[in-house]
């Protein structure tokens, strides 16, 4: 079975706005709530496309129901820590004219030493397999909890897939998860320098690699992905396709991947399939649509 890991999960409050604009009274179309937060989004694209998963991570009491719900019409194993409170709401603004879609996200719950003493608890049950870590830290969990829980899943054979920015990564590549899946923009800001050109990723990537990272997945919206281990680079070109809204379509990508990884494919067609995942998650339809479509070329 893949765990996956949500320190702070959300309720995803997705209002579609034609013509959203900023400063301006906008009227609301459509309103939607779904279960969400990174590592949920993971686990429910990999239980939609055949694999056995369970989430554990954080979840306030009070509207639990949500996701309680959402684990049970997926197929997830629920092994979430209930906390006093509320799970956090983030609403996403889509505007379906533009292909834009706008995040609010407020924070999360504050777990307790005792709370993450618990976490860690579970985690050390775990032997073998995969383990996705995702999504930020809410308010007074450390920086380096990821750093910590990855070095030690390493130590029981477990593999690490980490999607996450800013300091929590930075600390975490101290620990040389197996794979990581920055987009470029928290790539820039890892390395502290704009990387304008495709090359410049690659260049960063395979600086991430040669500290120990196995594979590298920079993800850069319409322009594709690159993939980089310490034998390959890979560059993806993804077919246009009409985007119905972008909410999840990173996390569908590391499903994708983690999904690939345990088929055992060469990284080519990892590169693919994670793709069509990611496309699948933007269009609403499903992977095999789009897996012949995607172009992959050495870098």
């Amino acid at each position: 079975m893949i765990t996956t890991v949500t320190f702070n999960p959300a309720i995803d409050r997705t209002v579609e706005i034609t013509n959203f604009t900023a400063g301006a009274v906008n009227r609301v179309e459509h309103a939607s709530d779904r279960a969400g937060g990174k590592g949920v989004n993971v686990a429910a694209a990999l239980s939609g496309n055949g694999h056995a998963v369970a989430a554990m991570g954080f979840l306030g009491r009070d509207n639990a129901d949500v996701f309680t719900a959402f684990f049970s019409a997926h197929g997830i194993e629920d092994r979430c820590l209930r906390l006093p409170g509320s799970t956090r709401t983030g609403i996403k603004i889509v505007d379906p004219l533009r292909g834009q879609t706008t995040d609010i996200n407020f924070p999360g719950l504050s777990p307790s030493a005792a709370d993450l003493d618990a976490l860690r608890g579970q985690l050390a049950a775990l032997s073998g397999g995969w383990c996705v870590l995702a999504g930020s830290l809410p308010p007074g969990v450390p920086t380096g909890i990821y750093r910590e829980f990855i070095s030690n899943l390493k130590t029981r054979g477990v593999r690490t897939v980490l999607d996450a920015s800013g300091e929590a990564l930075r600390e975490a590549l101290k620990a040389a998860p197996d794979i990581i899946k920055p987009n470029v923009h928290e790539l820039e800001v890892l390395m502290g320098k704009a990387l304008p050109a495709e090359a410049d990723v690659i260049a960063a990537a395979r600086g991430l690699v040669a500290g120990g990272v196995k594979l590298v997945i920079v993800s850069r919206g319409a322009d594709g992905a690159c993939f980089v281990t310490a034998e390959e680079a890979l560059v993806v070109r993804p077919p246009v396709v009409r985007v119905g809204s972008t909410v999840g379509a990173g996390d569908a990508m590391v499903a994708g991947i983690v999904s690939a990884q345990l088929r055992g494919m060469p990284l080519a067609e990892c590169a693919r399939l994670a793709t069509a995942f990611a496309l699948a998650a933007l269009t609403g339809t499903t992977p095999a649509d789009f897996v012949e479509q995607v172009q992959v070329t050495a870098a």
